[in-house]
């Protein structure tokens, strides 16, 4: 078993921000993708209520477009979540329900990429993303 940090900081490095993305188990009924929604890590913090402490994480969901994956990647396809008024979708969750880290390609489109365009900015700069199932073993176990 290996160590696998998420990171959720507003100066990595002394560089930029870095909030890492996650699959969250939803649904452990359901195999794959199926089972999991993908959000990304913007907050860890911990409360304590009568002596029980509870770790928790404030995500920004991204919703699966469609009921499968692309027909021609072999990827599923997420786009950032927002509610009903268009604001973004934001939750807090227990640790627990974090499976592990998941890595997102943007869907880059027809049109050229600023040149100015930072890659801590790209969670913020496109409208859909595909989730790498290719990014090592255990995401393609789960990506399918």
């Amino acid at each position: 078993m290996r160590t696998e940090y998420i990171r959720a900081c507003p100066l990595w490095r002394n560089e930029a921000p870095r909030y890492d993305c996650v699959f969250v188990n939803t649904n452990p009924e359901l195999e794959g993708m199926q089972g999991f929604d993908v959000a990304r890590v913007l907050c860890f913090f911990s409360f304590t209520v009568r002596g029980t402490t509870f770790p928790c994480t404030v995500i920004r969901w991204f919703d699966t477009v469609g009921d499968s994956a692309d027909e021609d990647t072999g990827l599923w396809i997420v786009r950032p979540g927002f509610n009903p008024n268009r604001s973004p979708n934001i939750s807090i969750i227990h640790v627990d329900s974090i499976y592990r880290a998941a890595h997102l390609i943007p869907v880059y489109g027809a049109r050229f990429i600023s040149r100015d365009l930072k890659f801590h900015h790209s969670y913020d700069s496109f409208r859909f993303y595909y989730v790498n199932k290719y990014a090592d073993h255990h995401a393609f176990e789960i990506a399918f």
